[in-house]
């Protein structure tokens, strides 16, 4: 099972950039999809940006692509989401999450979730 922690939410002004980190524990990374997800106040959880379980290939929500970009360190157990040119509508709290076997089929952890708040 594994155990996921995100950090490096805060305050930023728009257009500024911020790196969300994911640290992973009780298993490794390195066989599993990982993703980020985020969920603004009154509104459902939404996808961000995402590894494809088959091939690793990455995928971003439209709002996002070109401004934020999905990595991973596999000898820190690590998930990053580098958020460049932010915007208050991507104001939300952030999750990250893994999964063994497909985003459709079943996500196998959550992390706590992590702020980002995007002022204009």
């Amino acid at each position: 099972q594994v155990q996921l922690v995100e950090s490096g939410g805060q305050l930023v002004q728009t257009g500024g950039s911020l790196r969300l980190s994911c640290a992973a524990s009780g298993r490794t990374i390195s066989s599993v999809a990982m993703g980020w997800f985020r969920q603004a106040p009154g509104m459902q959880r939404e996808f961000v940006a995402a590894e494809r379980w088959s091939d690793g290939r990455t995928s971003y929500r439209d709002s996002v692509k070109g401004r934020f970009a999905i990595s991973r360190d596999n000898a820190e157990n690590t998930v990053y989401l580098q958020m460049n040119s932010l915007k208050p509508e991507d104001t939300a709290v952030y999750y990250c999450a893994a999964t063994r076997t497909g985003w459709s089929n079943s996500v196998d952890a959550w992390g706590q979730g992590t702020q980002v708040t995007v002022s204009s």
